[in-house]
């Protein structure tokens, strides 16, 4: 299946650079098969059924995103995966400037080494010191906002805990999983009293998020790995809600995707630890979830591939057509979309 098929034309005054607020008042776009409904987000418990399961990814994002220097050179990196206890791979700009044994200097005391180069095109870096490599984040780092955020504005204080989800607890991502991001204490109390209930694992998003699709066929891409973990107990409870009759509603596409890694052949759902680097297009059978929340992705998106496998691409093509025309904000602080295959 040729990439292209997954394009569409979005206007760039549709990309939100700030979330709704209260995040709960954002827009949602409701896509059944036959049928597209304009609600909001704080009407979540009332399209859910009692006994279905809400599962949040519960990662917590670090202040990725370092400027230093190589001698006379820039250097900038967004760390994408922990390799080590001082080792994170990056993607690095100016890379060409960068040999194997430079060292780093990001300022404010931070340090690090170029250990390995990756056929990836990514560099392993190998930090320097004592202090645990997230006490050198908070010093030198800063929130790595997407890149169609960043290009148009500057990252600020209100991103450090715009950027964050109010389940984030496990610190290792560099990407928020944003569906999150439209909860509240407010939504999650009208969820319990409606006999929704909430479920957590982790994921930790990585760089490789937001790196475009360069192949003109989709079985020639390659997808990044990201460490994820869902607990014995969690995945227990999780089997006897589909044992019950209730639906898995991933919150977000990380959720998602940890969930069909960790998946058997029936629906299943297996303790997990440990990386994967599945991808999910059309064609691809769903066993565990029977829904998902979502924001409005990229075109030519991996994630844009995803929705379209769940929904059928030209669902969601229609989806999204309709979502522009009727001015709904896109990405990462944007709307979201609630996608129901079954109804």
């Amino acid at each position: 299946m040729r990439v292209d098929r997954f394009d569409f034309t979005l206007p760039p005054e549709r990309i939100a650079l700030r979330p709704a607020a209260p995040r709960d008042s954002a827009r949602m776009l409701v896509v059944r098969p036959g049928a597209l409904e304009n609600r909001i987000v704080s009407e979540l418990p009332a399209l859910l059924r009692p006994g279905d399961a809400l599962v949040f990814n519960d990662t917590r994002v670090i202040p990725a995103q370092l400027e230093g220097r190589r001698g006379d050179a820039s250097i900038g990196a967004t760390l994408h995966k922990r390799e080590g206890p001082r080792e994170w791979r990056a993607f690095v700009r100016n890379a060409r400037r960068v040999r194997v044994g430079d060292r780093i200097d990001f300022g404010s005391g931070v340090h690090a080494v170029a250990v390995a180069k990756g056929e990836d095109g990514t560099i392993l870096l190998a930090f320097e010191g004592a202090e645990p490599v997230e006490l050198l984040l908070e010093r030198a780092g800063r929130m790595p906002l997407p890149p169609y955020i960043a290009g148009r504005r500057a990252a600020d204080a209100r991103d450090a805990k715009d950027y964050q989800t109010m389940f984030a607890r496990e610190k290792g991502a560099v990407a928020a999983p944003t569906a999150a991001l439209h909860f509240t204490p407010r939504l999650v109390e009208a969820l319990d009293a409606a006999g929704i209930q909430r479920e957590t694992l982790t994921l930790h998003v990585g760089a490789g998020t937001f790196l475009p699709v360069k192949a003109e066929e989709v079985a020639e891409h390659r997808m990044h790995a990201e460490w994820g973990r869902i607990t014995p107990e969690a995945a227990a409870r999780l089997n006897a809600v589909r044992a019950a009759g209730g639906r898995i509603i991933a919150v977000g596409t990380t959720s998602l995707r940890l969930l069909e890694s960790a998946a058997d052949e029936d629906g299943t759902i297996q303790p997990f630890a440990g990386d994967t680097s599945i991808f999910i297009t059309p064609g691809y059978r769903f066993r565990a979830i029977g829904g998902l929340l979502t924001n409005f992705h990229l075109p030519r998106s991996t994630l844009f591939m995803l929705v379209s496998a769940l929904m059928g691409l030209d669902r969601m093509q229609q989806a999204y057509a309709h979502a522009i025309e009727a001015g709904y904000r896109f990405y990462s602080y944007g709307d979201a979309s609630l996608l129901l295959p079954d109804g």
